[in-house]
């Protein structure tokens, strides 16, 4: 339970909200006793001016106090307080509860007193309240305020948590959705995806795992089919090896040197795919060696253009090659990337009808050489240029040996480049050609 994300953001912002809240209520109860405090000593300085006022014209009316008794009554009435009027010695001459009156003031009185004056000269002393403590009013109404300040903080408090309620199960709602997406793609559902319905992170968590979803069912697919490719083409040479060799059982050919030929070619074709599968292997496991040397990409072009000269020859196809002179040297392994031009020649020859061209172009760019294999075949449709990379695709959905091979070749030259460092890239348009690039970077 205490594992769940719902009840720990839950208790995090609850306890936020108690202690903002009870710091608030803390400050809000002291300022206003403060201030009440600080509105009721105004309040009594305004009366004891207003009665010190009306006492004077009292003692003025006769010089003396021998009236005063009534007005303190009446003064004690309108403050709900107890009122004592002094002499200018001291001597009690009024009191509202007929008390003290010919009494000396006591020390307990001497604090709250305010003088009464009559034409500038001090003739008694006006006293409201004894200091028995707080006015019992007083102490109500700042007890009633601070019970106010404090059903003000606990109804804040739940609507806090209310809300918090609501915001919580908003945001771990698609979290939920996003677990339970999860959940059903560690069992194998790679055809599992998540609504997005927001653009904040929480929606690009889910963009995230959509997009990493789908990899996931892409590189599925990309396997099964590899698999399948795989055992095609591993199927059709062990096939014709099988109906040679139970012919001649049989007695149905002989044995003679043309049958011996099949039998060597089937054989070659079967050691020449298991030799490109161990190859690609190798290589993108990162684990073929590599013997890099200061090369010129001149020379390994020419050399390439040399080896297919014939075969180009034969069909009809021009080749060339436009590698400038002052084409900076790289550190390459120079029979991989020798390796590499002949795959990208092979493949533009075997697209290229007869009249066609194959150009070989170099350029020197920004910290790296680029090299261009330029054909006018038939080129590549756009929907199938994304995946020419890729381990036994071919665009011919036939099949057929003879419009294309194991669709290795690419895959190894991909692989071969980026073990260099460096980058492929293609383009093509349909009918007019395709031109495959990969750049290698120059040596620090």
């Amino acid at each position: 339970m205490w594992r769940s994300l719902r009840l720990r953001l839950l208790i995090a912002i609850g306890l936020v909200v108690v202690v903002a809240l009870g710091v608030t209520a803390f400050v809000a109860s002291r300022r206003a006793s403060g201030d009440f405090q600080h509105y009721i000593e105004q309040t009594g300085s305004i009366r004891f001016r207003r009665f010190t006022d009306i006492l004077s014209q009292v003692y003025g009316a006769s010089s003396s106090w021998s009236d005063v008794q009534p007005e303190v009554e009446r003064m004690a009435q309108i403050s709900g307080q107890r009122v004592l009027v002094a002499d200018a010695q001291g001597k009690v001459v009024g009191d509202s509860e007929h008390k003290l009156a010919g009494e000396p003031v006591s020390p307990g009185w001497a604090r709250l007193g305010s003088g009464v004056y009559w034409e500038g000269k001090r003739v008694g002393v006006l006293y409201v309240n004894p200091v028995a403590g707080p006015d019992p009013i007083d102490l109500a109404f700042i007890s009633a305020l601070n019970r106010s300040v404090l059903l003000g903080a606990l109804m804040a408090g739940l609507a806090a948590i209310l809300v918090t309620l609501v915001l919580a199960s908003g945001i771990l709602r698609p979290v939920e959705r996003l677990t339970a997406a999860a959940r059903r793609l560690k069992t194998g559902d790679l055809s599992v995806r998540v609504s997005v319905d927001s653009q904040d992170e929480i929606g690009e968590l889910a963009n995230a795992f959509n997009a990493m979803a789908g990899s996931l069912a892409e590189q599925e697919q990309l396997r099964r089919n590899m698999i399948g490719d795989i055992a095609h083409e591993l199927r059709t040479p062990l096939t014709n090896l099988r109906g040679y060799l139970e012919a001649a059982r049989d007695g149905l050919v002989e044995p003679d040197a043309g049958l011996v030929d099949n039998l060597y070619e089937e054989t070659m074709l079967l050691q020449r795919l298991v030799a490109d599968l161990q190859e690609l292997a190798l290589v993108e496991a990162g684990q073929l060696a590599l013997l890099p040397q200061p090369a010129a990409l001149a020379a390994i072009a020419e050399q390439a253009l040399g080896i297919l000269r014939p075969q180009a020859d034969a069909k009809g196809v021009a080749l060339y090659a436009e590698m400038p002179a002052d084409l900076p040297p790289v550190n390459v392994d120079p029979a991989r990337i020798g390796q590499v031009l002949r795959n990208l020649l092979s493949n533009a020859l075997l697209h290229t009808p007869a009249g066609g061209t194959i150009t070989v172009l170099g350029r020197a760019g920004a910290g790296e050489v680029s090299v261009s294999v330029c054909d006018t075949g038939s080129g590549v449709r756009p929907e199938d240029l994304p995946h020419v990379f890729d381990r036994f695709y071919r665009a011919d959905k036939s099949r057929a040996r003879q419009t294309g091979g194991a669709g290795l070749g690419l895959a190894i030259v991909k692989q071969l480049v980026l073990a260099h460092g460096g980058s492929v890239s293609a383009s093509s348009l349909p009918g007019q050609g395709s031109t495959f690039t990969f750049t290698i970077p120059l040596s620090r």
